[in-house]
This record gives structure tokens, sequence and C-alpha cells, in this order.
């Protein structure tokens, strides 16, 4: 199987490409066009999910928690953003060790469904963890001096000295030079613009790019300087040729929280590869919630058109696992799965629209409480046993997931727009209607067509889809399967047209259909 996956792999991406844009290309098969940031999942359970359910529906690949050794909180009990403090760059967490890593990894490329490692190079652990052995390898460590054998990184490898803020942390996010030579809520800042700390780092992802990964989410990109970000980039191999063709550069993204209100823009990391679209999730939340003002038929020019990034540029997401819990960006604007009737339809646009390469997320549940508006149990691990162990993400008879695990992603109307999005790649956005209000529809070329309903009152509207004539089987209420339809039906006509009828109380306002869906 794997050879044959080689092979088509390489009959749709030019070696070439490697050298002149293979940063902003996420390499992933033709036909492939989302990746599923699968939050705080074991090895084992992503390898298996590869095989079983990602590969049969059309995900390109996974954004992964960072695989390398952190700090163990026990005050709170180990919250999920202990993997964002780490130790050494070994290969152990919570979701396994380097041998079940590389099995994951390995299993996931044979079935051409790549890797993306979430890199935390930014930082080490808190200035506060302390000294000991509590981290999960087992390493040796001493936050308070500056101290990381298993690296090894000493006091000389930290922006101490560089940063200008009286506390040590960043206190001013309009100081440039703050927010990126101070420590980022105290976690400590390493000097990226030091030869060796580059080096360490780069040895760590070239590690990775040994193994097999397709590429990097590079955490906290905007607290480092974008030549210090270049210059460990450029310290990289290309990737593993089991899988990959000679010469393809890794796929690069960096987390820029650019809302458009601080002198640090995602442009100015352009350079290195695509950014996170921020604004993104925070307007199509906001439109879609209907607050201040905002429509649907306002979405006619989404993208490029409000401001977003390049689409060639972006990562598109409709939430993330910090603005789900309100942090990070966007506030109580971001839709989620707590939200699921809107959420789902935020996600359909997004996988429908042409802008960006899109990210779909698969989180867990937690124990919501809030307290003056603010959820205070926002730093929630992952379902867990007594032991902290990661409990496995069971798999329902209905296909969704139990042990607490929310697998968005297996949501039927999520996967069967990433199918659409695949179907429709390379098709024009065409086709465009609103009715003023929330009511807006568009297709995408010949192949593909969907419509919303966000309105207050019921929808009936006959409009041209630009799709061959034929029934087709609505994929959002259900989908095509041995040639019937388990959900709606719409039939276009000779002309291309069709009868839409949307009403409020549907359990999803809206309707999908492309041409993979025909009968």
């Amino acid at each position: 199987m794997f050879s044959r996956m080689f092979s088509e792999v390489q009959s749709v991406v030019p070696s070439s490409m490697g050298f002149c844009w293979g940063q902003y290309n996420p390499h992933t098969l033709s036909k492939r066009t989302s990746i599923v940031h699968l939050f705080e999942w074991r090895w084992a359970d992503i390898a298996l999910e590869c095989e079983r359910y990602l590969a049969p529906n059309g995900f390109g690949g996974v954004q992964i928690s960072p695989p390398n050794e952190n700090v163990i909180v026990t005050d709170p009990k180990q919250p999920w953003w202990e993997r964002y403090q780490p130790v050494s760059y070994k290969l152990c967490t919570r979701s396994g060790n380097e041998t079940e890593f590389r099995d994951m990894v390995t299993r996931c490329n044979n079935v051409g469904v790549y890797i993306y490692v979430d890199a935390v190079i930014n930082h080490m652990c808190g200035a506060n963890a302390g000294a000991g052995d509590h981290a999960t390898c087992g390493s040796y460590f001493n936050a308070k001096t500056e101290d990381f054998p298993a690296v090894p990184y000493s006091g000389w490898d930290f922006n101490d000295g560089k940063c200008k803020s009286r506390s040590g942390d960043i206190e001013n996010y309009h100081d440039i030079s703050q927010v990126r030579d101070c420590r980022l809520v105290s976690l400590l800042d390493l000097a990226l613009g030091k030869d060796y700390v580059r080096s360490k780092v780069a040895e760590y992802m070239n590690h990775l790019i040994d193994i097999g990964v397709a590429g990097f989410r590079i955490d906290a990109a905007k607290h480092m300087w974008p030549g210090d970000v270049k210059a460990i980039l450029d310290k990289l191999k290309d990737l593993n040729t089991a899988w990959f063709p000679e010469g393809t550069k890794p796929f690069i993204y960096q987390e820029v929280i650019d809302l458009g209100g601080e002198p640090i823009t995602g442009s100015e990391y352009f350079g290195n590869g695509r950014v996170t679209e921020f604004k993104y999730g925070a307007k199509l939340g906001t439109v879609i919630r209907k607050w201040n003002g905002e429509k649907m038929a306002y979405l006619k020019n989404w993208g490029e058109g409000w401001g977003f990034v390049p689409s060639d540029r972006a990562l598109v997401f409709v939430d993330n696992h910090d603005n789900q819990r309100g942090h990070g960006a966007g506030g109580s604007a971001i839709l989620t799965f707590w939200d699921a009737r809107l959420y789902k339809m935020a996600v359909g646009f997004m996988l429908a629209h042409p802008y960006g390469f899109t990210r779909v997320m698969s989180s867990f549940h937690w124990p919501r409480y809030f307290v003056d508006g603010k959820d205070i149990n926002d730093w929630v691990g992952p379902p867990s046993n007594s032991d902290g162990s990661i409990k496995p993400v069971t798999i329902n008879e209905d296909t969704t997931c139990g042990n607490d695990w929310v697998c968005e992603h297996r949501w039927r109307q999520i996967k069967n727009m990433v199918i659409f999005r695949n179907v429709v790649d390379g098709e024009p956005f065409s086709n465009w209607w609103d009715n003023g209000s929330n009511q807006v529809a568009f297709g995408r070329g010949n192949k593909g067509f969907i419509i919303f309903n966000n309105d207050d009152w019921n929808m009936s509207v006959y409009l041209q889809t630009g799709l061959p004539a034929g029934t087709y089987c609505d994929v959002i209420s259900g989908q095509k399967e041995d040639n019937k339809c388990t959900g709606k039906q719409v039939y276009v006509s000779s002309d291309g047209k069709a009868n839409f009828q949307i009403n409020t109380d549907a359990e999803d306002p809206f309707i999908a259909i492309h041409v993979d869906a025909k009968l």
C-alpha cells in the first residue's frame, strides 16, 4: 500500500515544488485538502484513527500535541498546558514514548495521512517550575537556575539579559522587543539569536523529520524574531524520501495571533511559511452569531476582502485548543462544539469556501464552570485515569467517540464537508446568492453547491447551482449510500437550477451537494 501511496504523491507533487514554495505546501495527497488537530490524543490512538477513519474519509493529515518531554504540573493536576512547558527534546509525553511515536508516524504515512508536529521552541518551562525530575521522561532540570542538562541548556542560553521589562515577563504587547525577548507568562525565553540554541532546536526538529513528519506548527511564533525562526528553518533537512519526493521542504505554519491591534503582524512571518489567521474564526463566529449587526450576506467577499492574510499564506480554523477555552484570540465570539448547531454551520462554510488551508478541531469535554463570565475549569487536561495516564479514544456503535472525547471530525456533517472540499478542490467560487440577510448560497464551479438559512424564518428558493442535471444527496442531513440518499434529496434540472427548502427548526439549517453524491 505504501509504495502505491508514494507513487501517487510523486504524480501530484512535482519535486521542484520543494525548492520553490515547499514550506507553504502541506504536501497532502491530491484531493486531500484538510488536516485535523487530534488534541491530546495518544500516539496509539492516532495511528488507529489514521487507518480506520482519516484515510478512508479523505483527511490529509493530523496536527498532534507537542511530542517532547514536558514538566508534570501537580497544581492544578496535569492541565493541558503542561505540554507547552518543555524540559527536553526527548520524545516521551502522556501521549506515548518514542517507539509509539515512530509507529504512529509510519502507520499514518503509509495510508497517506501526514503528521504535523506542534513545535514548542520559543521557551522552556516556567521559571516557577522548581527543580527535580518531575518531567515526563524523568529528566532532571532546575528552572530556578535555568539548568536543563538533558538538552543541555544553561543560564547562557536564555534571553534574561535582553529583556527590558521590570518583571522579566512581557508587560506591554505594543513593545515589540518585550514581546520577543521577555518571558511569555514566566516561561523561560530561549536565546534564539544564539547559534548554539538554534542548532539544538534544529536538531530536535530534524530528528522528527528523520522519523517521517511532514511539517510543523510553530508555537508562539509571534514571540520570536522572524529572522531567528528563519535561521532555524534554514537548518532543517528535506522530508524523508521514504514518503516524500526528494527535495521536499517541511510544511511550516506559524502561530501568530494578529487581530489587528498590535504592532506585530502576521505578514512579518510570510517568508518562513504560512501563518494562523486568527481573525478568521473571530469574524466568522461574530457573523454566524449575528452579533454587532453582522449578516451572512456580508460574506460575499470573505477572505482577503475582510482584511485577512493572502489565501496561500493562511492556515484557517473555526476554533483551536486555546480559543475554545477563551484563551488566545476571539473571545466569546469563537464558536465551539458547545454551540454544536452554529458550529457545524461555521465549519461547513469554512470547508466549502476556497480561502486558506483548513484545519478541523477535535476536542475533549471538560466540566465548564463559570464565575463572573470566566470558565475557571479552562485548565482541565484530557480524559485521564487516576494515575494521570490519558484514556484511550473509544468508538461507539454510531461511530462517535466515548471516554469524554468529542471527536468533531467524526460528526457526519463535518466529515462529509471535508469530503466536499476534496471534491471541489481547484474549482472557482461561483453562483453567490443572498437575501440581503442571513440566507446565503454559493457554488464551487460545476462540482459543488452549499446553502444556509441562518434567518428566523423558513426558506424556499429556486437557485442556479452550476451543477449537472440529476438527483443529489444532501451530505448534511445524510449521505449517499448504496445509490440511495439517507437524508434529503435535491433535484437539479437541465438548466442547473434547484429548489431548496430549509425550515428554521431543521436540525442543521444548511444543505450541501456535490458531484460525488449524485445518484
